[in-house]
């Protein structure tokens, strides 16, 4: 029997962290390529409005919608999922972007800093799942896309929080996709591990500096993964600069 399938052009996404940077390319492929509404969501309200205008203009429709929330707050969290299915009547995809370093050696890692990446790159993304997980199922499709790195596989002695959290998301991830496998439910969980990306060079016309990518490859690589067969399994995205 074959999965549930819906249109990207009646889809409602929700990218966290969507106001610069990873989260802004994928809020912007999403709208070009004609998604029902992106929802793009952190702290900073004037980025996230900013970023809504320039991508709504640059596709001459309104699509991207911004939304102000702290991933570290629980009821701001809930009520932003909420309030995506609630306006838009479902939460189709979950791009889980938000994501801060904290630069600590192993020897001097501190109480807040750890707290502070741990909250927002793992448990943040926990309790999204979790509050959007309940739509998803109703509406018998979703997706959950992960924005981990290669420090969720490698070890980097300056950021020991920061590989702590990205490995925690994928352990995270396996779970959420054994409880698609036991469940039955038409959900997929995506990875994306990437090297360095160059967040300061965005435009389509700039290069990335050396060793890093530009971040319309990562934009191009989440498009390619959402217009898969449902029946495909794509695990963990691996992209890096030569």
């Amino acid at each position: 029997m074959a999965l549930r399938n819906k249109p990207l052009t009646e889809q409602v996404a929700l990218v966290t962290g969507g106001g610069t940077g990873i989260g802004r390319a994928f809020a912007g492929v999403l709208a070009e390529s004609r998604a029902r509404a992106v929802v793009i969501a952190s702290r900073r309200e004037d980025v996230l409005r900013q970023t809504a205008d320039e991508l709504n203009a640059r596709t001459g429709a309104e699509r991207v919608y911004p939304y102000a929330f702290d991933i570290r707050d629980l009821a701001q969290t809930d009520a932003l999922v909420n309030h995506v299915a609630a306006r838009f009547g479902a939460v189709d995809v979950l791009v889980n972007n938000s994501g801060l370093a904290v630069a600590e050696s192993v020897e001097g890692i501190t109480e807040a800093g750890w707290d502070k990446v741990l909250e927002t790159n793992l448990r943040g993304a926990m309790w999204l799942v979790r509050a959007a997980l309940p739509y998803m199922l109703r509406e018998d499709f979703g997706d959950v896309v992960n924005v981990s790195s290669q420090a969720g596989k490698h070890g980097y002695a300056d950021v020991p929080s920061y590989c702590a959290s990205k490995f925690g998301l994928l352990g995270y991830a396996e779970s959420l996709r054994d409880h698609a496998r036991q469940t039955g439910a038409n959900l997929r969980v995506f990875n994306f591990c990437p090297g360095l990306i160059d967040v300061d060079h965005t435009g389509g016309d700039e290069e990335p500096r050396a060793g890093a990518i530009h971040v319309r490859n990562m934009a191009r690589a989440l498009l390619f993964t959402l217009s898969l067969d449902r029946e495909v399994i794509l695990e963990d995205i691996n992209l890096y600069a030569r």
